[in-house]
C-alpha cells in the first residue's frame, strides 16, 4: 500500500481553555495542567496522522493549540498591559508548527516599560520551557525591530509573515500594519538578497536537492525554498498566499496546485520524520529512511523498488516541483523589477533572445507546435552566452508539457532533436535544461520513470536522473580546457571520436532502465534502440549506441575486478569490444559514468587502471594475429628495459644479475619495468642485511602509492602488513605477493589514503616505513587490526556475504563479496593466518557499502585448498563478520 490510498481521518479537536485571572502568573497546579494538555493533545495528533490523518490540518491544529497556551500564560502573567505586544514569527508565524518545532516569538514593547512589565515578561519567558514549549525569543521594542530589519533581511523576512497573537494590539499593529515597507527593503534590493542567500545555501547542501540524504528544509527545492515563493509574492505583489499570486499573475493555478500538491507530500515527510526521531531533525537520513517510508504507508514491490525508493522517490518528486516554480519566479520577478529589459533580438521562428536569456513573442504557442519546443531549448546550445529561458518562456514550457493531448511522436519533432544531439558538448546544458524543466520525461517514457528515482545504497550518491545529467556534464567536460588539464586521455579521445551525439545518447540511455526489475544493461539497450530509430539513425549508428548501453560496466568491471596485467584478460576483453571506435566511446562512457556517480569514486587509482586497460587493449587490437604474446618474450621484454633503466641509475649488471636470481619469472610477468627497476634498486640499497627492506613509492605507475616488502617468509607477514596498513587508515586497493626463489617474499601493496590520493607527504612516507620495519622486527609477528566504530551510514545496509572458491592458474581464488567495514581486509587477513592460508595475490575494490574483494591464496603447503579446508576457511569468514546465524550459512552454502 502506498501513502496516497490511506484512510483519511479526522483531526482531534481542540479542547478550550478557560481564561486566566489577570496577572496571577501560572503556578503550581495550573502549571502542571497546562503542561499535560500539550502532552494529551499531541499524543491524540500523532495517533490520527498515524490513522492517516491529513498532516496539514495536523499541523495547523497544533499551531492553534500552542497559540492558546501562549494567550493563557500572557494573559496571566501581563493581563491587558498596553506596554507589551506577542507576536509569531518564523515557522510559528506561517502557522507550520511540527511536532518538534521551535515556537518562534518576538516580544515587542514601548521604549521604556516598567520594571514590572519587564518581570512579568522574563516570568512569561521562564514559564514557557515548564509548558513543554521551546521558544525561539526575541524581546524588542518597534524603532529597534525596525533598525534591525533594515539592516538584516532575515530579519526583515521573519518580519514580512508575523503574526499577532496576544497583549498590546495598538503596539502590535505599529510594526507590522505597514509590512513589507519599502522603505527597509526596495522589492529590487529584497530579491537580490534573497538570491545571494538562496545560493549560498543551496551550495551548502550540496547544490542538488537529489542527494543521497537530502536536507528537506534547507536544501534545494526544501521548504525554504518553498517559503522564498511566498516571501517573493508579500513583497513583489502583496500576495499573502499562493490564490492571491494567481490573481496578481505571479503564478497561475497549474504552478499553485503543484506546489500545494508539493508542499503536503514535504510536510507529510516532515511530520513523520519530527515524530520518528523525537526532535526537530530535517535531514532524510539512512537513520530514518525505511522506518519513515513504513509507516508512511510504502511497501517494496521487489528488490529493484523498495519501498524506501518510492518513498525517496515521491520526496524527490515534490523537491523538484518546488525548485521549478522557484527558478520560475525568481526569472518572473527579476523580469519584472528589471529596468531596462535588455536589447531585444528576433531569432527568428518566434524566439527572442532578451540579455542572456530565451523567450517566445506574445503570438507563439509551444503547446501547438512540439517541434517548437525542441527548437527552443536548440538555441540554448547555438547561442553563446545563453544562460537559461526567461519566465514566459518557462511558463509556455510548462503549459505546452501539461496539455495531454500535444503529441511529440512525430518525425519533425525527432529531427529537431537529432539536431540537437548532433551539436555534441555544446548541447549537454540544453539537455539538462530540458530534464529540470520536464521535457525529457515527455519524450522519453523510460526518463520519466527514473526521474528522482534513487538507489538504497551508498555507492550511487544521486537519483538516477541527476547521475545521468552528471555523466552527460563529464563528456561535455572532456571536451573543453577542463577535460584537457583533468582528464587528458579523455579529451584526446573525444577530439576524435567521429560522432560525439552517439556517445551523449548512450550516457542518457545507460541506467534508464533501473528500478524495473531484470538487468538494466538489456532494458536499456532495447529503449536506446528503439529512441535511435525514432531519431532516424543509421543501423550501424544504431548499434553502437545500442553496444554501448548494454555494455557500459564491462570495462570498469574489467580493470577493477581482475589482473589486466593478465594477456589474457586484454585478450577477452578486447575480444568484447572488437574494434578501436568501440574501445575509445567505451572508454569516455566508463571514465564519464564513474566522475557522475560520486564525486569521491574517481581517485589516480582508477584513472591510472582504466588508462592501461585501454593502452594494452588498443595494442591487441593493432595485432593481426591475435595471439597471446609468449611468456618468454614478455618476460625478456621487461628485464631489457629495466636493466636498461637500473644501468643509468648506475647499478652494475653483475648486481643486477646476482639479485634477479632471487626474483621469480612472474615478477617479470606482472610488473613493469619500472616497478621491477624500483624494486632491483632498493634491495641494492639494502645490501645483505637480513632484516625487512621495506620502501614505499609515493607515486608509483598506477596512481597509488607502491609499499614493498622484501622480507623473508613468515606465517602472518600479509596480516601483520594489512594491519599496520589500516592503522595508518589507508586504503589497500591490490597486493600482490609473489615468492622469491629464496626464502624470501617480494610483497607490494598499491595504496591511498583516505581521500583517495597517494602519500605525497615525505613525513607520513617515513612514518609508513618506519612503523612497517618495527612491525616486521618483532619475534613473533603479532600486529593486530585497530577496532574502529562502523561509521553511521554503513549501519543501515546489509549485504549477505558470499563467499565463492574457484581455481584459476593453479591457485584457489576467493572471492568475498560482503559489507563494508573499517579494517575487513586487515581482518580478513588475520582469518587466513588463523588458519594457515597463505594470500598470493589480492584485488580490493569498494563499491558504496559493498565490497567486491578478490584473493589468490593456497594451504601452507602452497597446495589449493580442498573442500575440508574451503569449509573451514568460510566458516571462520563468517564468525569474523560476526555473520555466523544459520540462515547467512545457508545463503553462503547456496551462494554459486
Amino acid at each position: 500500500m502506498i501513502a496516497s490510498e490511506q484512510t483519511v481521518t479526522r483531526v482531534p479537536p481542540l479542547p478550550r481553555l478557560a481564561r486566566p485571572v489577570p496577572r496571577a502568573g501560572v503556578v503550581g497546579p495550573a502549571r502542571l495542567a497546562l503542561r499535560q494538555y500539550l502532552v494529551d493533545y499531541d499524543r491524540d495528533l500523532a495517533g490520527a496522522f498515524r490513522d492517516g490523518a491529513d498532516a496539514g490540518e495536523i499541523i495547523a491544529a497544533r499551531t492553534l493549540a500552542i497559540e492558546r497556551m501562549l494567550a493563557y500564560a500572557w494573559h496571566a502573567w501581563l493581563g491587558d498591559s498596553a506596554d507589551a505586544a506577542l507576536i509569531a514569527v518564523g515557522g510559528f508565524g506561517r502557522g507550520e508548527q511540527f511536532p518538534c518545532s521551535d515556537v518562534d516569538l518576538l516580544i515587542l514593547t514601548v521604549d521604556r516599560p516598567e520594571s514590572r512589565v519587564i518581570r512579568a515578561i522574563e516570568a512569561f519567558c521562564a514559564c514557557l520551557w515548564d509548558l513543554g514549549i521551546k521558544p525561539g525569543l526575541a524581546v524588542r521594542d518597534v524603532d529597534g525591530c525596525r533598525q534591525l530589519a533594515a539592516a538584516d533581511v532575515g530579519v526583515y523576512t521573519t518580519l514580512i509573515e508575523a503574526r499577532f497573537l496576544a497583549g498590546a494590539q495598538a503596539l502590535g499593529e505599529r510594526l507590522l500594519a505597514h509590512l513589507p515597507d519599502p522603505a527597509l527593503w526596495t522589492p529590487e534590493r529584497f530579491l537580490s538578497a534573497k538570491k545571494v542567500e538562496q545560493a549560498a545555501r543551496h551550495l551548502r547542501f550540496g547544490d542538488t536537492a537529489y542527494n543521497l540524504e537530502p536536507q528537506l528544509k534547507e536544501g534545494p527545492g526544501g521548504l525554504r525554498d518553498l517559503q522564498m515563493i511566498g516571501w517573493l509574492g508579500r513583497v513583489i505583489a502583496g500576495a499573502g498566499n499562493l490564490a492571491m499570486m494567481v490573481e496578481s499573475g505571479l503564478l497561475d493555478a497549474a504552478e499553485a496546485e503543484a506546489l500545494l500538491l508539493a508542499r503536503a507530500t514535504l510536510f507529510r515527510i516532515r511530520h513523520a520524520l519530527h515524530l520518528l526521531a523525537g526532535r526537530a531533525e530535517e535531514r532524510l537520513l539512512f537513520d530514518y529512511q525505511r522506518e519513515l517510508a513504513r509507516s508512511l504507508g510504502y511497501r517494496d514491490e521487489h528488490a529493484d523498488n523498495l519501498g524506501v525508493e518510492q518513498c525517496m522517490q515521491d520526496y524527490y518528486r515534490a523537491a523538484r516541483i518546488i525548485a521549478g516554480t522557484n527558478e520560475e519566479l525568481l526569472a518572473r520577478c527579476s523580469e519584472v523589477l528589471a529596468t531596462p529589459a535588455g536589447a531585444v533580438e528576433d531569432l527568428g521562428n518566434g524566439f527572442l533572445r532578451i540579455g542572456d536569456r530565451l523567450d517566445v513573442d506574445a503570438s507563439h504557442r509551444l503547446g501547438e507546435e512540439p517541434q517548437a519546443l525542441i527548437r527552443l531549448y536548440s538555441l540554448m546550445a547555438t547561442q553563446p552566452g545563453i544562460r537559461g529561458l526567461r519566465a514566459n518562456a518557462l511558463r509556455q514550457v510548462r503549459l505546452a508539457l501539461a496539455n495531454a493531448a500535444l503529441d511529440f511522436d512525430q518525425a519533425e519533432v525527432f529531427a529537431s532533436l537529432r539536431e540537437l544531439f548532433e551539436h555534441g558538448a555544446a548541447a549537454v546544458e540544453a539537455l539538462a535544461a530540458m530534464a529540470r524543466h520536464g521535457v525529457l520525461a515527455r519524450l522519453i517514457p523510460g526518463f520519466a520513470r527514473v526521474s528522482g528515482r534513487m538507489q538504497y545504497d551508498l555507492f550511487h550518491v544521486y537519483t538516477v536522473d541527476e547521475h545521468t545529467m552528471r555523466v552527460l556534464r563529464f563528456i561535455a567536460r572532456f571536451a573543453g580546457e577542463d577535460g584537457a588539464r583533468d582528464f587528458k586521455l579523455a579529451h584526446s579521445l573525444y577530439q576524435r571520436i567521429p560522432q560525439p551525439a552517439l556517445l551523449l545518447l548512450a550516457g542518457l540511455f545507460h541506467d534508464i532502465a533501473k528500478g524495473r526489475g531484470g538487468d538494466h544493461s538489456v532494458l536499456g539497450e532495447e529503449d536506446a534502440r528503439a529512441f535511435c530509430s525514432r531519431l532516424g539513425l543509421r543501423p550501424e549508428a544504431i548499434n553502437l549506441v545500442a553496444w554501448l548501453v548494454r555494455n557500459h560496466l564491462v570495462m570498469s568491471v574489467t580493470a577493477q575486478r581482475q589482473d589486466i596485467t593478465d594477456p589474457a584478460v586484454v585478450h577477452r576483453f578486447a575480444a568484447q569490444v572488437d574494434d578501436w571506435e568501440r574501445l575509445d566511446y567505451l572508454y569516455l562512457l566508463t571514465v564519464a559514468d564513474i566522475n557522475g556517480t560520486s564525486p569521491k569514486l574517481w581517485n589516480t587509482w582508477r584513472d591510472r587502471l582504466l588508462s592501461d586497460l585501454y593502452a594494452a587493449t588498443r595494442y591487441v587490437l593493432r595485432e593481426e594475429s591475435g595471439e597471446l604474446p609468449k611468456t618468454g618474450e614478455r618476460v625478456a621484454e621487461t628485464r631489457m628495459r629495466a636493466t636498461l633503466m637500473l644501468e643509468g641509475k648506475g647499478i652494475d649488471s653483475d648486481a643486477i644479475t646476482r639479485i634477479w636470481a632471487d626474483f621469480p619469472e612472474e615478477s617479470f610477468l606482472r610488473y613493469r619495468p619500472e616497478q621491477i627497476a624500483w624494486q632491483t634498486a632498493a634491495i641494492a640499497a639494502h645490501g645483505d642485511a637480513r632484516d625487512a627492506l621495506v620502501r614505499v613509492n609515493p607515486l608509483g605507475v598506477r596512481g597509488t602509492s607502491e609499499v614493498f616488502v622484501y622480507s623473508a617468509d613468515r606465517d602472518g607477514l600479509f596480516a601483520t602488513i594489512t594491519a599496520v596498513l589500516d592503522r595508518a587508515q589507508l586504503n589497500v586497493v591490490e597486493a600482490r605477493v609473489i615468492p622469491a626463489h629464496s626464502d624470501r617474499v617480494l610483497d607490494t601493496f598499491f595504496v591511498l589514503d583516505a581521500t583517495g590520493k597517494p602519500l605525497l607527504d615525505a613525513e607520513l612516507v617515513g612514518a609508513l616505513e618506519q612503523a612497517l620495519r618495527s612491525a616486521l622486527a618483532q619475534v613473533e609477528l603479532s600486529a593486530q587490526p585497530v577496532r574502529r566504530v562502523l561509521p553511521r551510514t554503513l549501519r543501515h545496509f546489509h549485504i549477505v556475504p558470499r563467499i565463492v572458491f574457484s581455481v584459476v592458474e593453479g591457485r584457489t581464488r576467493l572471492g568475498l563479496v560482503c559489507t563494508d567495514r573499517p579494517g575487513l581486509l586487515a581482518s580478513v587477513a588475520q582469518t587466513f593466518r588463523s588458519l594457515g592460508v597463505r594470500v598470493h595475490d589480492a584485488r580490493i575494490a569498494t563499491f558504496g557499502e559493498r565490497v567486491e574483494d578478490f584473493f589468490s591464496i593456497s594451504d601452507d603447503n602452497d597446495q589449493l585448498l580442498d573442500v575440508t579446508g574451503q569449509d573451514a576457511l568460510r566458516a571462520a569468514l563468517l564468525e569474523q563478520l560476526d555473520l555466523s546465524q544459520p540462515e547467512t550459512r545457508k545463503a553462503m552454502h547456496a551462494s554459486p
